[in-house]
């Protein structure tokens, strides 16, 4: 049997690793402050831009799993460079048929179904880089160092919801305009990319890593999982580990151990979801910036900072800080989102709105976690790798449709949608009081 071989991680590699989730999920949160406005100067409906994304989403949820199985066999490094590579693909091509689009050399529904198509290649590919950026950490990182590397590898793709909207306004320079989040990105991205190729060691897997399977980075909510102390196995289990197989029982959708998780898990995601869909067009028309779309990028940009800011507060703070459990953190996260869902609804400007959604951000941010650990909590220690893959599953499928679905209520009566958010905040909070046992420390 060969014992995998563990070494410490140098600085420079870490943060090398550090960059390449760093990079991906600024670029989405930025392209997130700018699409608006585009679609607004390409006289496209608003829910068609919501739908833009609803192809990449599906693919990013179908194939995140594959990718994380052939990192065990083709390597951790094959498979950052194929993600990054397909995050540079995609953004400069999406960059480049919004460009044509805004230029006039091509229709706006011509721009944003090119749009749509290269956005693609990123839930196509993209997704092979989370998982293989931990399992390679995983792998060469001592049981003591182990922790401490993941976590700071995991914050990246919070830290990068935050940096992609702060930075987003101040990449709109003259000759590119809007598109300058995507030129300054796709450029970030193969720095990143070079860098990954020359400095990063391949790697010869002997064992499953078992990185984690994440949902793609539309904000920090979206990858709520805690690192655990051995994301790769514990280490009489490394030293006994096999290739895998299938032969192992599969944990089902409708297992009646997850079914009430798995019911609070794909609400409160769409509840999310649609505010997340919803809200840079709300600025466009609150603010009264439809005529003047260029100048939305900064209000848009700074209220998903902020919630970005508070859903990371909440995860990396008051969760640990508070000791709270799954369905406590839960029913206080739908709580707070359906208080801050209602400033959102009432708010006219820029301060209430963005105060709102931060509110409402605090609470999806106690949400996903209490979500994610009462799944992870409710099954066997041998069935947590499914478990993960199923709520990834579930995170990633709220992004497929319910932003548009959100758009389009939007549109049609502004209140509408806000009563389907708290409907919805209502839901999750009878399941909870009726159909998950109370946390242990209650």
């Amino acid at each position: 049997m060969i014992k995998p071989q563990i070494v410490e991680l140098p600085p420079g590699r870490l943060a090398l690793l550090f960059a390449v989730m760093l990079v991906t999920a600024a670029g989405n949160t930025a392209m997130q402050s700018v699409m608006p406005s585009i679609g607004t100067h390409l006289g496209i409906a608003d829910v068609w831009v919501s739908l833009a994304y609803s192809w990449s989403a599906l693919l990013w949820m179908l194939l995140a799993p594959f990718w994380a199985r052939r990192s065990d066999r083709r390597g951790r490094k094959a498979m950052m460079a194929l993600g990054l590579t397909g995050f540079a693909i995609s953004f400069g091509l999406c960059g480049l048929a919004l460009y044509a689009g805004l230029r006039g050399m091509i229709s706006g529904l011509s721009a944003i179904l090119l749009f749509a198509a290269a956005r693609s290649l990123y839930g196509g590919f993209g997704s092979a880089a989370p998982p293989a950026v931990q399992a390679y950490v995983a792998s060469r990182t001592s049981r003591a160092e182990r922790t401490k590397a993941l976590s700071m590898v995991a914050s990246s793709f919070g830290l990068g919801t935050v940096l992609g909207p702060a930075l987003a306004p101040l990449l709109i320079l003259p000759g590119v305009g809007l598109i300058g989040p995507f030129a300054a990105f796709t450029f970030a991205s193969l720095v990143v990319l070079a860098l990954l190729r020359l400095r990063l060691p391949n790697d010869d897997p002997r064992y499953a890593g078992r990185g984690e399977i994440m949902s793609e980075p539309f904000s920090p909510a979206s990858n709520p999982r805690m690192v655990e102390e051995y994301p790769d196995g514990s280490p009489d289990e490394l030293a006994e580990a096999e290739p895998l197989h299938d032969g192992a029982d599969r944990l089902r959708w409708t297992d009646p151990r997850m079914r009430a998780w798995l019911a609070v898990g794909a609400l409160g995601g769409q509840a999310q979801s649609i505010l997340l869909g919803v809200v840079g067009f709300l600025l466009l028309d609150r603010l009264g910036l439809r005529h003047q779309p260029d100048l939305a990028a900064g209000p848009i940009g700074l209220v998903l900072m902020c919630g970005a800011i508070a859903t990371l507060l909440a995860q990396w703070g008051l969760i640990p800080m508070m000791g709270l459990g799954p369905r406590t953190s839960t029913i206080w996260g739908m709580g707070l989102c359906c208080a801050g869902t209602l400033a959102i609804g009432w708010g006219t400007d820029l301060h209430t709105i963005a105060t709102g959604f931060a509110i409402a951000s605090l609470g999806f941010g106690l949400f996903r976690p209490g979500f994610t650990s009462g799944a992870s909590l409710a099954v066997s220690p041998a069935e947590q790798g499914q478990s993960a893959g199923i709520v990834a599953a579930v995170n990633g499928s709220a992004y497929i449709v319910s932003p548009a679905i959100g758009v389009w209520l939007y549109n049609n009566s502004s209140w509408l949608v806000w009563a389907t958010v708290e409907a919805i905040c209502l839901g999750v909070w009878l399941i909870c009081l009726m159909a998950i046992r109370r946390d242990v420390q209650d």
